[in-house]
């Protein structure tokens, strides 16, 4: 598997839990939780970052 591949898998993945957390925190818990929601959001951070830096 290329680093260029491999980069994009784990933006990926990244962007597909980051996902999971906010509708776990936002709709799925009797209130609305912030900590998942942010961590969520940190993990789009990270994906962007990570296909930003491999152009």
């Amino acid at each position: 598997m290329t680093n260029s591949k491999l980069i994009k898998v784990s933006a990926l993945a990244l962007v597909i839990l980051g996902i999971a957390m906010i509708y776990i925190g936002g709709f799925y818990a009797p209130k609305i939780m912030l900590p998942p929601i942010i961590t969520g959001v940190g993990f789009f951070i990270i994906a962007w970052v990570f296909n930003a830096r491999e152009k």
